[in-house]
């Protein structure tokens, strides 16, 4: 538990970096939420890293094991593409922003396929609950670190010194990775081929199998769109680049931790199917709390309730999404199905960059969040009709 804790540390590190800190950089050039919005895409590789997560199934590296070959090669072609980030001048153009960040997110898609499946290999079946709350504790601290120190960095000292120093605190997962222990999983496939064609006939082998991938798709719909602007909707309100990296993000991220925490133990006592409905209902009514943020401006109080609820709320999500992920994964071929799986939970989060933008800059705020909560409805609506067979699962996983 306490590698997949630092292991997830590793995974949410760099994530930050090219969401919230590449926004609020552009944000300080005085850019639309649009054009903002539009930069949001260079996360694709986060969508599209089934397209090479058999690779990472098929061919381990001659070192360190199936898994954790491929997460040290990564953790240092991180650490330099950060550092190629921070040499960069948006004012000059944003394409060569637009290439480094779309490396670095790509080096951290490959990272996440590695440690997911390395997660997903490690874990026994009434471990899942406990090692996605791991997971959640340490990607979203990571998160948290990473972000306020850009911003707060950036604040005295400039945008390049705050991305060089990411750079050089990326390499200190390297650590991690070697000293996490081996992955018991040593199935190779023959071939490329089984690498793909197998792990989706066992995925997609039941009646019931599209259903539950609707339900990964849509489950944190709302929660996707809410966040996907966070910072420009704190800038706007009137909170500075320090206030968000070091109050609005350390109260985000203790709601996230305490919600990863509360979400593991839950899910314990209330199973993965009770858990997705009450965790489920809550992210989405927390959602509302922005609207009266968006109606105050800038308030100490309603923002701390705001961000606080909406994040422990999430975070518990969150924990019950990775659970049902888990449980849907074969260990033959974890890389290539945790990975699938996961790119289709994200798919709202790094797909919605520019109707988010769209709806902030034509609707305002208000209507911003009102609109989170009416699309996360249907994920809702999903687990409820999946509602046997998620028992099903949960029951033959444990």
């Amino acid at each position: 538990m306490l590698a997949i804790l630092v292991l997830g540390a590793a995974s949410g590190f760099p994530n930050q970096l090219t969401e919230s800190a590449l926004q609020a950089w552009l944000k300080d050039l005085g850019r639309s939420n649009t054009t903002i919005g539009l930069m949001s895409y260079v996360a694709l590789p986060y969508l599209l890293k089934p397209l090479w997560a058999p690779l990472v199934d098929r061919f381990p590296m001659p070192f360190l094991g199936r898994r954790r070959g491929w997460m040290l090669v990564m953790q240092i072609a991180l650490a330099a593409g950060i550092a190629l980030l921070a040499l960069q001048d948006p004012r000059v153009s944003l394409t060569p922003i637009a290439v480094c960040a779309l490396a670095v997110v790509f080096f951290s898609a490959t990272q996440d396929i590695a440690i997911d499946a390395w997660r997903a290999d490690v874990s026994l079946p009434s471990e899942r609950g406990l090692a996605a709350a791991a997971t959640n504790l340490g990607y979203r601290f990571a998160s948290y670190i990473a972000f306020a120190m850009a911003l707060v960095v950036a604040d005295y000292f400039g945008w390049r010194p705050a991305f060089l120093l990411l750079a050089a605190l990326m390499l200190l997962f390297v650590v991690a990775t070697v000293r996490a222990p081996s992955s018991h999983n040593t199935y190779r496939p023959r071939s490329l081929t089984e690498s793909v064609v197998e792990p989706l006939r066992e995925l997609l082998g039941t009646p019931s199998a599209l259903s539950l991938i609707g339900v990964v798709l849509l489950f944190k719909i709302g929660d996707a769109f809410a966040n996907k602007l966070f910072t420009p909707f704190m800038m706007d309100v009137g909170f500075t680049k320090t206030e968000i990296g070091v109050i609005v993000k350390f109260i985000f991220t203790g709601g996230s931790l305490a919600g990863a925490v509360l979400g593991g133990v839950l899910m314990v006592r209330l199973g993965l199917l009770r858990s997705m409905l009450a965790f489920g209902v809550l992210q989405a009514l927390s959602n509302l709390l922005y609207c009266a943020l968006a109606l105050a401006g800038k308030s100490w109080p309603i923002m701390a309730a705001a961000v606080g609820i909406e994040h422990l709320t999430a975070a518990m999500g969150n924990v019950a999404l990775v659970a049902l992920i888990m449980a849907l994964c074969d260990a033959r071929y974890s890389a290539f199905q945790y990975a699938l799986l996961s790119a289709l939970a994200l798919l709202p989060r790094y797909s919605l960059g520019y109707p988010a933008g769209w709806v902030a800059d034509h609707g305002g705020w208000y209507s911003y969040y009102a609109t989170s909560f009416l699309i996360a409805l249907p994920g809702l609506a999903m687990v409820w009709l999946m509602r046997a067979r998620i028992t099903a699962l949960d029951e033959r996983s444990t």
